[in-house]
């Protein structure tokens, strides 16, 4: 982010303003705790702000501080209409493109309100005033941070803010195992223990709550797990009978496609999941090196996101879908097999 931008901002925030933060549709770890932890953080300067979801988010989430703050938009549509109209600034976190909120896609587009972009994703939309765009970032919480350091006011960051940006840094990296992860970003992680995040209840908090039914649920998706080796891919099915029969919550299916990825020689994994009242299959893609789901998803599954981790849809049906995705591996093999 330029200087400029920063010195704007900083005069922007230095009165009190009406403020609304939007991550995207499905909100995962990072867009929770990225958005939370900019709410914190703007309460310290007198802001009168409030995170809006698109719409609801899975339950091993729902810990965090501020958590009982957020309004769902699927919920309080009138509510949150009335916010987002009389907002001075939105804060959009971790998307770059209105379509990414679903239902609020309109009212945020026809907002009269001053934007601020703070993402990690590929492609960003040239939608707001202030844009801090990175892809090379392991996460969105990792950029909060930086923005709050850019502004010059760690000094403010609480427990509450640390466990939030902790959170996002946690869940969008792996649990520290990805490329993205850096020395910088090891770096971070020992500044927020030292404010009062707490690695150990965190990470218990977001991997250690499953239920029986989701263990159950993760059995079956990995008994339907199949094997290309020609193309070094593997993926994972549920269909929505499947979903249906394990009493599916959202967020239960979270990291399943890594079991995929985690094979001997794999190096592209998908997983695809029915959703019959979208009307629509849910894919999610991982990689291991160079090779780029984010290229794959953009051109074959109406989606898109980073090098190793993207995600898309299909309109067509489960069995369709899958004959889809294999018929398209043979023109990614050159690529697959030279990882």
């Amino acid at each position: 982010m330029k200087k400029e931008d920063i010195t704007n901002i900083k005069e922007l925030l230095s009165s009190p303003k009406k403020i609304v933060i939007v991550p995207h549709k499905n909100p995962d770890g990072d867009a929770i705790g990225s958005t939370l932890a900019l709410y914190h953080y703007l309460l310290k300067g007198n802001h009168n702000a409030t995170v809006i979801v698109p719409n609801d988010y899975p339950t091993f989430l729902k810990w965090i501080p501020g958590n009982d703050t957020i309004s769902v938009y699927d919920y309080q549509t009138k509510t949150c209409n009335s916010l987002i109209e009389s907002s001075d600034i939105i804060f959009t976190l971790d998307f770059n493109a209105f379509h990414r909120t679903g239902n609020m896609e309109i009212p945020l587009s026809e907002s009269k309100a001053l934007k601020v972009m703070i993402d990690h994703h590929q492609a960003p939309d040239d939608y707001a005033t202030y844009t801090y765009s990175d892809v090379s970032m392991s996460s969105t919480c990792e950029m909060v941070y930086n923005f709050i350091d850019m502004l010059g006011d760690t000094n403010l960051i609480d427990a509450d803010i640390a466990t939030c940006i902790y959170v996002g840094i946690m869940t969008d990296t792996g649990s520290f195992r990805f490329r993205s992860t850096t020395n910088k970003t090891h770096e971070i992680i020992a500044k927020l223990i030292e404010k009062g995040a707490d690695n150990t209840k965190i990470h218990n908090n977001i991997y250690d709550t499953n239920s029986y039914e989701r263990l159950q649920l993760l059995g079956c998706a990995l008994s339907n797990l199949k094997v290309v080796p020609e193309s070094r891919a593997a993926y994972i099915t549920l269909s929505q009978d499947e979903l249906n029969r394990f009493n599916f919550k959202k967020g239960d299916t979270e990291g399943v496609v890594n079991y995929a990825l985690s094979l001997s020689g794999v190096v592209l994994a998908a997983i695809f999941i029915e959703d019959k009242q979208e009307g629509i299959i849910k894919i999610s893609l991982r990689s291991k090196g160079d090779f780029s789901v984010n290229e794959m998803s953009r051109a074959h599954f109406h989606g898109g996101g980073h090098t190793n981790a993207a995600g898309g849809k299909s309109d067509l049906p489960l069995a369709e879908t899958i004959e889809k995705f294999i018929s398209i591996l043979p023109s990614y093999n050159n690529a697959l097999n030279n990882e």
